[in-house]
């Protein structure tokens, strides 16, 4: 399963030698382009209500915690985000999946217990979000959200995930993470979620690609070694440890193929914050 979030807008560097660029326009450059994407996809097929690189199709209510986002912007462009269910009134995302230096959301769709973005499911308006104070558009530090919409039932298909608390780094334990967005850098375009495994590195080893500018320590990474990662359109979706959300997918490199570690918002960080907003 490719998911991926970002393409490259600032390059972080040390002693003259570039980090991975990480993309700080992702609505213009993957979002808005991705959601009618998926549309003409989705709408050319017949919906059977059963959708990152390297990984598997997921089928309706193998992840009830994952909520897509159908995000209006400003300009009245369409975009796209993953998120993750909490409560019946209260779902998790990125930040930037809300504002970026480019765009701003107006109003959101959180669409629930499907597998694909403008078909079936349950579906639900919101305009009411909270971006982390700390939120850093320019690196996508604190790049947390949390959506406050209209009540929803839990159903097989629908249901919220705890999060993860304490002083766990996670590395080395394999987390599963699901979205959206491409499954290859080049037409990798699905119209059906999917999912991959993924093993949590040490944020020391994240630095090496990112620079410490871009990695904190309310960064979580995992590899991209094995032919697994996030890829374009996956922003805002979950990592998933043990039954509880252990991160927030933030960013990536320009190639989901090309084995650099993904970024993460380390949801053991954010976790008074966001349960002070439930």
């Amino acid at each position: 399963m490719k998911l991926f979030i970002l393409l490259a807008s600032i390059a972080l560097a040390k002693a003259g030698v570039p980090f991975e660029p990480i993309n700080v326009d992702y609505h213009t450059t993957v979002g808005i382009p991705l959601a009618a994407k998926i549309e003409q996809a989705e709408l050319a097929q017949d919906f059977d209500g059963s959708r990152i690189i390297g990984g598997s199709l997921s089928s309706v209510g193998q992840h009830p915690h994952m909520a897509g986002l159908l995000i209006r912007l400003t300009t009245g462009a369409m975009s796209m985000c993953g998120s993750t269910l909490l409560t019946n009134t209260r779902a998790v995302t990125a930040a930037h999946c809300w504002t970026t230096r480019v765009h701003q959301g107006t109003a959101i769709v959180v669409v629930l217990g499907s597998v694909n973005l403008y078909v079936g499911g349950t579906r639900v308006n919101a305009n009411n979000i909270q971006m982390h104070p700390n939120y850093n558009m320019d690196n996508y530090n604190n790049d947390v959200a949390v959506i406050t919409m209209p009540w929803v039932t839990y159903t097989n298909n629908i249901r919220n995930i705890p999060m993860a608390s304490g002083s766990n780094s996670f590395a080395g334990q394999n987390a599963v993470t699901a979205g959206f967005g491409l499954i290859a850098d080049v037409n990798g375009q699905t119209d059906r979620l999917h999912h991959v495994t993924l093993q949590v590195i040490t944020n020391a080893d994240c630095v090496r690609f990112y620079g410490a500018s871009a990695v904190l320590g309310s960064t979580l990474c995992t590899s991209g070694a094995g032919g697994g990662n996030i890829c374009t359109g996956d922003s805002g979706g979950p990592l998933v440890l043990n039954n509880q959300l252990i991160g927030i997918t933030s960013f990536g490199a320009i190639r989901c193929e090309a084995g650099s570690p993904s970024g993460f918002a380390r949801v053991t960080s954010f976790n008074n914050w966001i349960t002070a907003r439930l």
